[in-house]
């Protein structure tokens, strides 16, 4: 893609009401706008990144067994009178129809429209156990939507729901469940600060879990042990002041970013819709359900904040929107042809690649914008680079970068 011809908006300054880097960094590399508080456009870039994440998860969520789907944004006010949860979710959007008065709700999660639907179909115990997942955009009425992405009113989210005939069935698919997250945030380059974290069940059971990133930007507080690698929320820290696992009593206390959460919800809905199975002898027993959910959006905020530098985003290899950024350097039609000739050698072996190939930016201004988008590779063209019958590649988080052959180059990236 040639950068004069892609939407990429950038900004020398960060916005003056934007407090989180992640959304500093984000509005001024050109990957979102902010519409309103806690509502931001997507734009190309981001858009992009957004994409690979979603991909990155749905191979876990298939490789776990589960079926996508895509269900309703717009919920009747019965479903969630059933749970009890119409008065009581304090971040649920409600509104009433022009036409026909029926009072309806924003989806913010999914319970009150998957339990009903499943009890559609009659499942017998040689259905379980099954899981289906979507990926979609969900609607929380935040009272302080900061944060930037963290936190929105609007955001994209994978929710996924799992029917199990047994506790036992449940906690095996669970365990399961813990391996296909850490798999995805090791794809998205935050697993080594990410910590499966325990934290309160509420009134689902006594504890349920959390995928927490260390992060100065995060709103969670949660104590490390190290030696696991697991965490315990501060919310249950008083009940549970050691390690889990291990016992140990030297936590590390440490600011966090809550990038995923699993849940046992056990019968709390089933029983809510009186949603049961026939087990081997005929007779009807309840279906015990289970929770997973990570904020697409959220996990991308999460990655800027936890990778970026002072120059700007740094992405990984697995999520970024482009693997090369090719600049030229000065207007010399040698140098511009040559230029060319690279970035065609690069589409032709499949490369994903972001040519800046615009005349009014110096090399500077090129170099400062390259840093700050945070695309893995820099390479560049120059007088300096066609002398020598190479390029300069960088690699984003390195100072120096190193002349090579665009086909050497090419091997390394393949």
């Amino acid at each position: 893609m040639k950068q004069s011809q892609f939407f990429i908006p950038t900004l020398k300054e960060a916005p003056k009401d934007e407090e989180s880097i992640n959304a500093k960094l984000l509005i001024r590399a050109g990957f979102i706008d902010k519409l309103m508080a806690g509502v931001y456009t997507i734009l190309p870039l981001g858009f992009m990144v957004l994409k690979k994440i979603e991909n990155i998860i749905r191979e876990e969520m298939i490789k776990a067994d589960a079926n996508e789907l895509l269900m309703p944004v717009l919920h009747p006010k019965e479903n969630w009178q059933k749970t009890g949860r119409w008065d009581l979710y304090d971040t649920l959007f409600k509104f009433a129809s022009f036409y026909s008065k029926t009072e309806l709700a924003l989806g913010p999660t999914h319970e009150e429209i998957i339990t009903p639907l499943v009890k559609k179909f009659n499942f017998s115990y040689k259905n379980f156990p099954f899981s289906v997942f979507q990926i979609q955009t969900k609607f929380r009425d935040e009272k302080r939507a900061k944060s930037g992405i963290l936190r929105g009113r609007e955001f994209l989210m994978k929710d996924l729901y799992s029917f199990h005939k047994n506790e036992n069935d449940l906690e095996k698919y669970y365990e399961k469940m813990k391996t296909h997250y850490k798999n995805i945030f090791n794809k998205c380059g935050i697993g080594k600060k990410t910590y499966l974290t325990f934290a309160s069940g509420g009134t689902f059971s006594k504890y349920s879990h959390e995928f927490q990133t260390v992060s100065e930007a995060g709103e969670d507080k949660i104590f490390l042990c190290e030696k696991c690698r697991i965490a315990v929320n501060n919310e249950i820290i008083n009940e549970q002041n050691i390690c889990p696992k291990c016992g140990n009593k030297n936590l590390t206390e440490k600011k966090a970013i809550e990038v995923g959460n699993i849940f046992p919800l056990k019968t709390k809905f089933s029983n809510a819709f009186e949603l049961k199975f026939k087990d081997e002898n005929g007779g009807e027993k309840d279906i015990i359900m289970g929770c997973y959910g990570i904020g697409l959006t959220r996990l991308m905020g999460a990655i800027v904040e936890a990778l970026s530098d002072e120059r700007g985003i740094v992405w990984p290899l697995t999520v970024a929107p482009f693997k090369v950024h090719l600049l030229v350097l000065g207007k010399d039609k040698k140098v511009k042809n040559e230029a060319d000739k690279v970035y065609k050698k690069f589409l032709d072996a499949g490369a994903e690649i972001l040519y800046d190939d615009r005349d009014e930016k110096t090399a500077g201004e090129k170099f400062a914008e390259a840093d700050l988008i945070g695309i893995p590779y820099r390479v560049v063209v120059s007088e300096k680079t066609i002398k020598a019958r190479k390029v300069e590649v960088k690699e984003r988080e390195k100072k120096e970068g190193k002349l090579i052959t665009v086909n050497e180059f090419l091997k390394k990236i393949n």
